[in-house]
């Protein structure tokens, strides 16, 4: 039986298909058995490296939970920052006026280009020379500079790239209805672009989020990569007990970042039942005027 997508496999490709992944899982299983002994050899298994973070709340109330409650701080500063600020960026790269457009795509180009490791570097240097913020504060102003920085340039490609995705009919249909440019982007373009973008928008927050260890490895921001230290020389040498532990909550975090936008995404689409923007009840009166809008895009 075959489909209008693929042709059904016969005899000889399932016995291709099946040898193939009987060696694949025969080599993961190797793979995993040989890690499991190298690390048992190193002593890396041993139940007093894991024993913290399984018995007791010292581990956690000391080192793990301060440290990630920082991250989230600093992720959580970083995309109200940020995701604004990139909208902001992304519709000016679209505007009719040079004078908007070419600074805000210099703006874009140059800090998209810059490492955020980079950024977070000047950022506590400008704030140890020319501000009066605390010492205690710098490493985390710096984070969250460096990433509102790059990650907002990013967000401001994906803003333009979801809008500019949408047919261009759409604008000139509610152009020819009288609407200025400002409503279009408003009530049309961004309702539309929003559920497109989401995917994309939602890949870059989870950068923010792991790009916060950043801080913690380098500019001694006490983050959960950087309570990983001081965990391993309290419980003895468990630097692969710890990493572990943090590179878990990570994925616990990241995981329920995109399983919500996932979820939102789903109820954005059930919402939408054509592709027709939505306007917006208290926007009626102030487009059941046409002439005024016509003159005012003049």
């Amino acid at each position: 039986m075959s489909s209008v997508l693929y042709d059904a496999q016969g005899p000889r490709a399932r016995r291709r298909n099946l040898v193939v992944s009987v060696v694949f899982f025969a080599v993961l299983a190797a793979a995993l058995w040989w890690m499991y002994g190298t690390l048992d050899e190193k002593g890396q298994l041993k139940w007093e490296l894991w024993k913290p973070f399984f018995t007791g709340t010292e581990a956690w109330s000391t080192y793990l939970w301060p440290g990630l409650l920082n991250t989230l701080k600093a992720a959580a500063l970083a995309m109200v920052i940020a995701l604004p600020l990139g909208a902001v960026l992304g519709i000016a790269r679209l505007s009719d006026h040079v004078w908007v457009r070419v600074p805000a795509g210099v703006v874009v180009e140059f800090f998209r280009a810059i490492p955020v490791l980079v950024l977070m570097i000047f950022g506590l240097a400008l704030f140890s020379e020319y501000t009066n913020v605390s010492t205690d504060d710098r490493p985390l102003y710096a984070v969250v500079t460096g990433l509102v920085l790059y990650n907002a340039s990013v967000l401001a490609e994906i803003v333009r790239a979801g809008i500019l995705s949408l047919p261009r009919g759409q604008a000139e249909a509610a152009s020819a209805i009288g609407l200025r440019k400002n409503q279009v982007m408003r009530f049309i373009l961004l309702p539309q672009a929003v559920t497109a973008m989401l995917p994309a928008i939602v890949s870059q927050l989870v950068v923010i989020v792991k790009d916060t260890a950043l801080g913690g490895a380098v500019l001694t921001f006490p983050d959960l990569m950087a309570a990983v230290s001081p965990m391993s020389a309290y419980y003895g040498a468990n630097t692969l007990a710890s990493f572990t532990v943090v590179a878990v909550i990570f994925i616990v975090i990241n995981f329920s970042l995109t399983s919500f936008a996932s979820w939102l995404e789903r109820k954005l689409r059930q919402g939408k039942k054509s592709t027709g923007a939505v306007v917006e009840a208290g926007a009626v009166e102030e487009l059941s005027t046409p002439g005024e809008h016509v003159e005012g895009r003049r």
